[in-house]
């Protein structure tokens, strides 16, 4: 039976899970958040617990991802009442993960003689590699990303990926409730012999504890060579509904002309714009291509941009690409990208029979084709490659570009879809993870902010500040750290708590029978 008590406690760790995350960015909130809900499930049978956990993830959820409904709202025209039904949605298909590891939760602490700390963040990492690809993947708000400022912890990731830092913070959430409430209810039942599972899981959580903070101080610390390579990126700040307004492409154009005069006295190698940068077809609108060319003739640098292709035409309906593409300081193009993972209802409507009054959020643009080439880019000192809008929230995607020899990573977004509300600054936030799960620096490009740098450690050089016209230069540090454990191996770590979290359950169904 759950009591007004248990509704509070879940409704607490849903508020203090959201605070931990940008903007407020009370990150050590974090690592106590989960306590109350735990408590919460104390004595409870599988659905009052999964009721339980869907109540903290609507608010943990509903707290960091508010902002879906300003793109659905004011970019996609759909009346309000609608968009706040879409994202009330949203919030409770991310809140099923929490409710499916309470009901988990719940059942093996019943019947386990081991502690939260042992099964708490491996079911929570399990169900978080889950929510990262199911139904083409939604991972934002993932629990390490909440302690990217924490830069001694982080350190980690470049072997296990975010979700190792994911599991440390559950892990301390598991062990404090262990030791705070659970426990002690628990260990008069038990014989002597039984009780032998907090200790000793507390000491190796210590011990884990220990080698992840000293590792990360040691990495941090860690002085290594490299070369030098100088990079600027220019942000445009133009609000969304400007973006393929015709009215609009003189005063667009101009304004990245204007701001990239600025950076190139500087000399950089590198000149980066946004997503979507130019106002048109690139290749099909002659003029405007042309224009582009010349300019970049003058720039003695390489230029990348955001722009749309056109792929041709299918089912009498044209298709395009949202590609990044690297022009030469001749004007060649010398290397194009194009953009893999889709925005579900930004570039492609799922499912569009069933929700035919659902349109494309991009006005304007026929259908997007995704691409499938990993590709890297190569300029005078180095070689990168870039990932177009939320595909940097995909660890996997970054991981295969490092894999294919990238020395470092561009992203390039148009993060105007969110308005001024959370949105770009956790953007911004998880870039910092693929840093360091890479060992290689970012160089992130966003029409209206957050643009900035990031180096290999995830140390933030620089940054915008959000719906500002901007351009940034920075000399970035390449190869100066060895390819990482992460790179090489993938998700190892995450797939071991899958692995860790089948055996779990399969050992209680089989004792249960038995």
């Amino acid at each position: 039976m759950i009591k007004k008590k248990d509704v509070i406690l879940s409704l607490i760790s849903g508020v203090l899970l959201a605070l931990a995350f940008p903007p407020v960015d009370l990150y050590p909130l974090a690592w106590i958040a989960l306590i109350p809900f735990l408590v919460s499930l104390d004595g409870k049978k599988v659905r009052a617990s999964f009721k339980l956990g869907m109540l903290t993830g609507l608010v943990y959820f509903g707290g960091t991802i508010y902002w879906v409904f300003n793109s659905m709202y004011f970019y996609g025209h759909i009346p309000a009442v609608m968009s706040a039904l879409l994202m009330l949605a949203l919030s409770l298909y991310l809140a099923l993960y929490v409710g499916l590891f309470s009901a988990l939760f719940s059942h093996l602490s019943r019947r386990s003689r081991f502690p939260a700390l042992f099964f708490a963040p491996v079911l929570w990492v399990t169900l978080e590699v889950l929510r990262t690809y199911a139904l083409t993947g939604f991972p934002w708000s993932l629990l390490g990303y909440s302690q990217y400022k924490f830069l001694s912890v982080i350190q980690v990731a470049d072997i296990t990926g975010v979700y190792g830092v994911s599991f440390l913070v559950v892990a301390v959430n598991g062990a404090i409730y262990d030791v705070a409430d659970h426990w002690p209810k628990k260990i008069n039942q038990m014989p002597l012999f039984d009780r032998w599972p907090l200790p000793v899981g507390l000491s190796f959580l210590a011990v884990i504890l220990l080698f992840s903070l000293s590792y990360g101080v040691w990495r941090l610390g860690k002085d290594e060579g490299g070369e030098k390579i100088r990079v600027s990126v220019i942000q445009g700040n133009f609000e969304q509904e400007q973006k393929w307004d015709i009215s609009f492409q003189r005063q667009i154009i101009d304004t990245y002309k204007r701001l990239t005069d600025r950076v190139s006295a500087r000399s950089p190698k590198l000149i980066v714009w946004p997503e979507t940068a130019v106002p048109f077809v690139f290749g099909r609108d002659e003029a405007f291509t042309a224009e582009i060319v010349e300019f970049e003739k003058k720039l003695k640098a390489h230029l990348l941009f955001g722009g749309v292709l056109e792929k041709g035409l299918r089912d009498n309906q044209y298709h395009y690409s949202n590609s990044s593409i690297l022009l030469s300081p001749e004007g060649q193009l010398i290397s194009v990208y194009d953009k893999i993972h889709m925005v579900p209802y930004g570039e492609y409507v799922p499912l569009r029979r069933f929700f035919p009054f659902i349109s494309k959020l991009v006005e304007g643009i026929g259908d997007f084709t995704p691409g499938s080439e990993y590709t890297v880019m190569n300029i005078p000192g180095g070689r990168f490659s870039t990932l177009i809008c939320y595909e940097i929230i995909f660890p996997d995607m970054a991981r295969k570009f490092a894999e294919k020899g990238a020395d470092f990573l561009v992203t390039i977004t148009n993060d105007a879809w969110f308005g001024r509300s959370s949105a770009p600054y956790q953007h911004f936030s998880i870039a910092v993870l693929r840093a360091v799960e890479n060992r290689m620096p970012v160089v992130r490009s966003a029409n209206t902010g957050i643009s900035g740098f990031i180096d290999a450690k995830g140390r933030i050089m620089s940054k915008s500040g959000l719906f500002v016209e901007d351009a940034l230069t920075e000399e970035i540090t390449i190869r100066s750290l060895s390819r990482s454990f992460y790179s090489k191996y993938g998700d190892l770590f995450a797939f071991l708590c899958i692995i860790s979290c089948v055996l779990l359950i399969a050992n209680n169904v089989y004792t249960e029978k038995h």
